[in-house]
This record gives structure tokens, C-alpha cells and sequence, in this order.
């Protein structure tokens, strides 16, 4: 396991000397309670510009800010209903971070559909907190002045994928519509701005969980778009991106998130993901075979180490080989807080490494994805 990064300074977060000039950004805190509000706004007074209020207060925001930090018990329909009735103005600010103590995929699915850029699940880390909001680096279409739509199309995925996890956790349908929709935002963000635009765009905003299903989403469309596919199997395939870790809602985030290796007894929990997400799929009348194949078997490999079902050669579709190279590499590109990003090219050699378990000839397809687009 690799260390931790080590937290900046105070120095660092304020800017360096030469620019203390610079008019600190103003973060907007909002919160369910007094004690709440006061401990958010301790933390970051020091570093930013900070104005808070009570989510029960009536609301008001005096300018536009940088960011918006919101604590508040999601399980509370109030405290929904309060944030709701300031989306318009908090959908202004360019961050929207939700510290939500409870860590069930429910209330981190509701941070999301209330317009969450980043969710902090569990205790307040003021560390982690004061570094996502220090960070000054803007989306590369700003440079083009576009830089709106990138985020949108980032935030549509999330929101898609985390009400597909909270119906999987409640036993309700899932919307395929708007999965569909927005796999299709995707696909058209990614042949317009390219690849690495989404991959920094998504690490920016989203960490665990999500941030995986959006980078693999990303990576098998860039994929697909690299082979020449028709419209039709780029769907399929963009689908079968967004559905594949579905199974992932039975398991407890603390175990999907661990900072670390799993035991023996974890590793196989999370090994149920791809059966279980196929067997809450496969009544859906709108998933076609192509996807529950995609669901259940994407850990599956050409010499049958994979599972759940030891599949091997010519049992595995072309769409699952695809989806399992994109899985992998995202995996591995994937930001993590307590560790560095791996770079794209240790990543792609370790795909090459994996010698019987991948198609050689996709995995050079995949070079060009993996490493230049």
C-alpha cells in the first residue's frame, strides 16, 4: 500500500506570498443545526471568504460564490426540501461538496441527485475538506470558453448513476430513459473535447464508487469511438459501461472505499457484485441480453481465472472484452485521496502484463486510448 499524500501547508492553501494579494473566494456554508454550521465555518474562515446559515433560516445568498459546502442529515425530508428550495442559486456556485455522516449509498445518492460535485462520506476531514476546495485548477474547456458543459455532462452521469444505486437499495425500477440519456451526454462530451478531458473533469469532482463507473463509461466510449463502431454498439456499450458495477449497491461502502487491501473475507463479498447486479437487472424488460452479459461477466478472463462463472476463449463477447480492458485501466487511473494518480502509461503496461487474460489485439487498439487521446 502506498502512503497517503501529504496535506499542503496553510501556506499553500491560501497561495503563496506573492500572491496574498488575492481577494480570498467566498464559500457559502449551509447546515442543519448551529453546531454544525459553526464547525464548518471554523475550518474554513482562516482560508476563504465565509458567510453560513441554518437551512431552516430563510434563505438567502448575497453573491454568487466559489463553492458551497452544505452538512446536513439527508435522511431528513427538511433538510431535502431546504436545499431544493436554493438549487437554482447553489447550481450557480462551481463547487457543491455535501459532508454526509451517514455513509449508506442512499443519503450519498441523495447528495447527488441534489446536485452534489463531490460528496465527503463519514466524518468531517478538514484536511480533505480545505484541499477540494483549494484546488485552483479549472476544466480544460475553459480555455475555449465551454467550460459549462463538460461539468453538466459529468453531473448528469453521477446524478443517472447514483438514483441507479439507490433503486438497486429501495427494490424500485430504474429509469433506463434517463441512463440512456445520459450515456448519450457522455459519448457526445468525449467526441467533441476527447478523452482526457473527461478523465480530469471526473477526478476533479467525484472520488470512489462513481468516479470509477464515470471513467469506465468514458474510457469504453473513447474505446468504442477509436474502433469505428456504429452508433447502435456504442450504445450498447456505453450502457453496459454505466450498468456494470450496479451489484456494487449490495455491498457496504466502507468496504468498497477501504483505503487499503481487502481481507479474505471481503475480497469475496466484493466478488458478488457482477451476479448480483445481474440478478436485479434481469427482469428489467428494457436491459437487453448484451448488457446483462456486460454486467455479470466483466471480470471475466480469456484463460478462465475470472469469475463469477470461469468463463474462457470464445464464451466471452466482444463487448465484455472491451469493457473488462476499460474496467481495468480506469481502475488503475482512478484518484484516490489517500494515494497518487497512477499515470496513464504504468497503467497501460500493466494491461500488457496480463498476458492470456486479455485480447492482445484489442489491447493495441487500446494503446492510442490508453495513452494520447
Amino acid at each position: 500500500m502506498q502512503n497517503a499524500r501529504t496535506i499542503p501547508s496553510s501556506d499553500e492553501f491560501a497561495g503563496s506570498p506573492r500572491e496574498a494579494h488575492a481577494a480570498p473566494r467566498f464559500v457559502h456554508v449551509l447546515a442543519d443545526s448551529s453546531e454544525k454550521l459553526v464547525g464548518v465555518c471554523s475550518i474554513l474562515e482562516k482560508q476563504f471568504t465565509v458567510a453560513g446559515e441554518r437551512l431552516d433560516a430563510e434563505a438567502r445568498l448575497p453573491q454568487v460564490p466559489f463553492a458551497v459546502v452544505i452538512r446536513a442529515d439527508l435522511r431528513a425530508l427538511e433538510n431535502i426540501a431546504a436545499i431544493k428550495k436554493r438549487a437554482a442559486k447553489l447550481a450557480k456556485a462551481k463547487k457543491r461538496i455535501f459532508l454526509v455522516e451517514d455513509t449508506s449509498h442512499i443519503c450519498i445518492s441523495q447528495a447527488y441527485a441534489l446536485g452534489a460535485t463531490l460528496v465527503l462520506p463519514g466524518t468531517t476531514n478538514k484536511a480533505k475538506l480545505l484541499t477540494v476546495l483549494a484546488d485552483r485548477a479549472e476544466p480544460a474547456a475553459a480555455a475555449s470558453g465551454d467550460a459549462s458543459q463538460p461539468d453538466n455532462a459529468v453531473e448528469s452521469a453521477a446524478t443517472t448513476i447514483a438514483s441507479m444505486f439507490t433503486a438497486v437499495t429501495l427494490g424500485q425500477p430504474i429509469d433506463m430513459d434517463g441512463a440512456k440519456e445520459a450515456g448519450g451526454k457522455i459519448a457526445n462530451r468525449i467526441a467533441e473535447h476527447g478523452l482526457s478531458e473527461w478523465l480530469t473533469t471526473v477526478r476533479r469532482h467525484h472520488e470512489g464508487t462513481y468516479q470509477h463507473c464515470l471513467l469506465v463509461t468514458g474510457v469504453a466510449i473513447d474505446f468504442g469511438l477509436s474502433l469505428g463502431v456504429r452508433r447502435s454498439d456504442l450504445e450498447r456499450l456505453y450502457s453496459a459501461a454505466m450498468f456494470h458495477d450496479i451489484g456494487k449497491a449490495r455491498i457496504p461502502l466502507t468496504i468498497l472505499d477501504k483505503p487499503g487491501r481487502l481481507d479474505a473475507e471481503e475480497r469475496s463479498l466484493i466478488e458478488t457484485h457482477p451476479a448480483a447486479g445481474y440478478d436485479f437487472l434481469k427482469d428489467h424488460k428494457d436491459i437487453s441480453p448484451e448488457i446483462l452479459d456486460a454486467v455479470r461477466h466483466h471480470h471475466e478472463y480469456l484463460d478462465g481465472s475470472g469469475y463469477p462463472d470461469a468463463l474462457c476463449g470464445e464464451s466471452i463477447s466482444d463487448v465484455v472484452r472491451i469493457l473488462t480492458i476499460s474496467d481495468i485501466f480506469a481502475a488503475l487511473i482512478e484518484h484516490r485521496h489517500y494515494k497518487p494518480t497512477m499515470p496513464r502509461e504504468e497503467a497501460y503496461n500493466i494491461l500488457c502484463g496480463m498476458r492470456g487474460k486479455l485480447e492482445k489485439a484489442l489491447l493495441t487498439s487500446f494503446k492510442n486510448v490508453a495513452l494520447t487521446r
